[in-house]
């Protein structure tokens, strides 16, 4: 991306405007470089792939299922990019850097980081299955988790390159709340607060946003036991569109925020839930 004064435009101190850059080939983020935290499976993987559809170069970030993550490296590989595999847990300061220090060693920049991992409290069916040990684990990873890679890629990406998109995952649980599990919706409220004061900070240079989807039909969501078929039909007729989230076409809603369509925007939060929500205006 580049920047520059509007022609004709008034002299206004500090004023940016940004620049569209042309697109290659009918890929929207060619020869950028993206990483996804917590994409060797999974929505994660989903959105690497898609990212590697559009162009980008793609860091796979895991911290447990090293053959899953080379798996995805390779199948990126195949789309004509490049990409590597890290493993880092994210709940670790230190190894945030030291994965930073890997992307920018190889890659020399990162346009583009996707915070992806975090934690569903899935094990919790009732509010009243109070468990410091999933408040812990869910804060931990959504919470604390985000805020470093955010702060540590963010850093970087300000100071050395002046230019990057960073995208949050968050959850439709931001306007619905969740009596299953009160501190999985007080993880993700934490992720749209990290993603407004991240915006702020990092701007005019670096634009955060975040994505908020609904239910979404993955094997982890299969495997809840609260996931009983008579949810699913309720949840389905309660939802405008008729269906749950496809991993994939919520994936793309990444790549349109993370790509230079979304210019115009930063700490705005796209909530894809087939409107079940449907927040007013």
């Amino acid at each position: 991306m580049s920047w520059g004064k509007a022609p004709g435009s008034p002299e206004v101190e500090n004023e940016v405007v940004w620049k569209r850059k042309p697109v290659q080939n009918g890929k929207r983020l060619l020869g950028e470089n993206a990483v996804v935290t917590g994409s060797s499976k999974g929505f994660g993987r989903t959105i690497a792939l898609a990212l590697a559809d559009e162009g980008a170069n793609v860091v796979v970030n895991y911290n447990h299922s090293e053959k899953e993550a080379l798996a995805t490296v390779e199948e990126i590989k195949k789309k004509g990019v490049k990409s590597f595999a890290v493993k880092a847990d994210i709940r670790k300061r230190d190894e945030i850097v030291k994965m930073a220090d890997q992307v920018w060693e190889k890659f020399e920049r990162c346009d583009i980081l996707v915070n992806n991992a975090g934690e569903t409290a899935a094990t919790m069916k009732s509010w009243r299955e109070l468990s410091e040990e999933v408040i812990d684990e869910t804060l931990e990873l959504d919470v604390k988790g985000t805020l470093m890679c955010l702060h540590e890629f963010g850093q970087r990406m300000l100071d050395n390159q002046k230019s990057g998109t960073i995208v949050n995952v968050a959850s439709n649980v931001i306007t619905t709340g969740s009596p299953r599990s009160p501190v999985y919706a007080a993880a993700k409220y934490g992720v749209i607060g990290l993603t407004k004061s991240y915006a702020l900070a990092f701007a005019p240079y670096i634009r955060v946003n975040a994505v908020a989807p609904g239910y979404m039909d993955t094997p982890l969501l299969r495997a809840r036991q609260d996931w009983t078929p008579e949810r699913r039909q309720f949840m389905v007729s309660q939802t405008p569109l008729r269906s749950i989230g496809d991993p994939d076409n919520i994936a793309h809603i990444v790549t349109f925020l993370a790509s230079q369509d979304s210019f115009h925007m930063t700490g705005n939060t796209v909530i894809c839930d087939g409107g079940f929500t449907m927040n007013g205006a």
